[in-house]
């Protein structure tokens, strides 16, 4: 049983719709005007709206849309518009405010059913699609959680008390070791918890349309520049500044300046992982097809087919043979980041090893 609310000036027409509705065991509420209508999605937060689009010859319609769909808790609400005039201007006007589908009048009570019932079907499916990937991640997350926090905490530990137990029988260049032992546990475990962060609050913003927007109204205007630097840091970090490669052009990105940044040093690093010293890695930036083309090219060791189909949320592949470090969530987190964006993110591999992740977004 679903919430509908149907929004028109027309008592007659608010009456057919609900009586028909009714008979397929919806919950049905009226409103009278868009101002009423607005109030009362707000209050109610149906499961779909039903909205003449000229209520009091006005077009009150869009502009109904238009609000509930700038409000947080609304935004995600089915949206069907009822229309006496379908032309292809107001249509297309209706889906640019976000109107997910148009009944045109006059209609059969079979089509208001089909209409209905599509909307219904679509917003389960997502609702199911969103719940089970949050199952997976609090699955994925109970699993890898505990052993990956663990492993850097025991290094800082087990040092810490050798230190605080035995600090006067040891010669300087072991407290010395000890001590970067555990400050390099400690950042570990620092990027372990920030990864962490930054994926479940990608998750979070994903989920609401004004968050999204806000996230593509930003703008790198120095992406170049930045590129370069957050290259450059993670090649120094590998010692392997020699094999970077840089074809960046001056380009302004639709993308905050932080989270650039994260996509670059999460894929530069993986780049250099799971490639050998002296090998090329080479970062581009680049406008191909209308779109802004960013990619990393490595010769490693490469994916295979159906690992590049797994990557997700704490998927580390071959764990047991390359025993590497951490939630497996960099990647996951550069293609969240470049999807929200509006973009995509995808992965090549070779025969012959080695490969490529390419960034998409639209030009900014």
């Amino acid at each position: 049983m679903s919430k509908i609310l149907v929004i028109d000036d027309e008592e007659w027409l608010r009456e057919m719709i609900r009586l028909a509705l009714e008979q397929q065991n919806h919950d049905v509420y009226e409103a009278a005007s868009g101002s009423e209508g607005a109030s009362t999605a707000r209050e109610l937060l149906p499961d779909l709206i039903i909205c003449d689009v000229n209520i009091e010859r006005s077009g009150d319609g869009y502009t109904t849309l238009s609000k509930l769909r700038e409000d947080a808790d609304t935004a995600a609400i089915p949206f069907i518009l009822m229309t006496g005039l379908a032309d292809n201007a107001g249509m297309r006007h209706g889906m640019e405010l976000g109107a997910d589908d148009y009944l045109p009048k006059p209609f059969k009570v079979d089509e208001l059913y089909a209409t209905v019932n599509a909307r219904l079907r679509k917003a389960r499916t997502v609702r199911d699609e969103a719940e089970k990937k949050l199952t997976l991640l609090r699955s994925q997350i109970s699993l890898m959680l505990p052993h990956e926090m663990r492993t850097p905490l025991n290094g800082i530990i087990s040092n810490a008390e050798l230190l605080a137990d035995s600090a006067e029988a040891l010669d300087p260049q072991t407290i010395a070791e000890m001590s970067r032992e555990i400050c390099q546990s400690g950042q570990r475990l620092e990027r372990l918890i920030e990864n962490f962060l930054i994926y479940a609050q990608l998750e979070i913003v994903g989920s609401d349309a004004n968050g999204v927007a806000a996230l593509r109204s930003a703008r790198a205007d120095k992406a170049a520049e930045l590129i370069r630097s957050a290259a450059a840091t993670a090649a120094d970090k590998a010692e392997r500044g020699q094999n970077l490669i840089l074809e960046v052009s001056s380009l302004t990105l639709p993308m905050a300046d932080d989270y650039l940044k994260k996509i670059v040093t999460e894929l530069v690093e993986n780049a250099f992982k799971f490639s050998e010293p002296g090998t090329p890695v080479m970062v581009t930036l680049k406008v191909a097809n209308g779109e802004i083309s960013l990619s990393v090219r490595d010769a490693g060791r490469g994916f295979s087919t159906e690992q590049i189909k797994r990557i997700g949320a704490y998927v580390q592949f071959e764990r047991k043979m390359q025993d590497d470090q951490g939630f497996g969530l960099g990647l996951a987190i550069s293609k969240k980041l470049v999807e929200l964006h509006g973009g995509t993110l995808a992965v090549e591999s070779g025969n012959a090893g080695g490969s490529t992740v390419t960034c998409k977004l639209p030009a900014a």
